[in-house]
């Protein structure tokens, strides 16, 4: 059988941490995208295994980017998928799983992180997402785990009760590496629906400070901290020049606020696709 990856020679590692920073099927406001980016602008890394693409991605769905200058083709750039490894500023060393969800394998994409990353020494696995919700951008992010463990689980923060929703190929490896007993979380920050839809680094800075929080790894917020305020100040502007749009700010921060309305029972509440139909509506009227 051909084997799954390449090795690449890279510097040994310590019990890293391992960051699933591929493409998000799910990610409101690319909340979980703006999270990874940052989380790999901060702590340099370099190749350790890259996968075979031919195996993993429908080149279809997944087309490579031609460059052309003059009419000459410069450059055509393939999607890969790739583990790579790197330290942050206190020398913690981490992999981070890189690329697009992959489109077929998914069983021996799976088998094949697992064996490597146990090989690795992998201690805990760590992913991120974004998830449209009735919940408005004055009130502070909650966050919803997908973990392996109650405790870990605890830690991030719980939607009660049971539910079945779509997996991707961060759950299908969290799964994975759980039977190898190696813990994993899925980190999931809730965005407002109507601003779903633009990039919203609030969500992102959440999530990197619980990444930080969860893996003990030196990470800084600060940067999309201040995208956030100025993203705020922007939304801020628009609703405070439609009597529409704050009457649904406050429907929403009233059910926020209420202990009643628990994340199963919001009754009464206009549904996320009508606040933002709504919220839409007038925002294109607006300069």
């Amino acid at each position: 059988m051909t084997a799954m990856y390449e090795r690449h020679e890279h510097a040994p590692l310590e019990s890293p941490v391992l960051l699933l920073a591929t493409d998000s099927w799910v990610d409101a406001g690319m909340g979980a995208a703006g999270a990874l980016a940052h989380v790999l602008d901060t702590i340099p890394t370099e190749p350790l295994a890259t996968f075979d693409a031919d195996t993993l991605i429908d080149f279809r769905a997944r087309r490579p980017t031609v460059r052309i200058t003059d009419g000459v083709v410069v450059d055509l750039s393939w999607p890969v998928i790739q583990l790579r490894a790197g330290r942050d500023a206190g020398g913690q060393h981490l992999l981070a799983l890189v690329g697009p969800e992959p489109d077929m394998a998914w069983h021996t994409f799976v088998r094949s992180m697992v064996e490597l990353g146990t090989e690795l020494g992998v201690r805990l696995v760590v992913g991120a997402g974004a998830y449209p919700a009735a919940v408005p951008h004055t009130r502070p992010i909650r966050l919803t785990a997908i973990a392996t463990n109650a405790e870990l689980a605890a830690k991030v923060g719980i939607v009660p009760g049971s539910s079945e929703v779509p997996s991707g190929i961060q759950t299908a490896l969290q799964d994975g590496f759980a039977a190898a007993g190696v813990p994993a979380v899925g980190i999931w920050a809730r965005v407002p629906h109507y601003l779903a839809a633009t990039p919203f680094p609030a969500a992102s800075a959440v999530l990197v400070e619980m990444l930080a929080d969860v893996t003990g790894l030196a990470l800084d917020a600060g940067e999309l901290r201040e995208a956030a305020e100025g993203m705020t100040a922007q939304v801020e502007q628009v609703i405070a020049n439609s009597d529409e749009g704050r009457g649904m700010i406050e429907q929403l921060e009233a059910a926020y606020d209420t202990a009643a309305a628990t994340e199963s029972d919001l009754a009464g509440m206009p549904s996320g696709d009508e606040l933002a139909a709504e919220l839409e509506r007038f925002l294109r009227d607006q300069p």
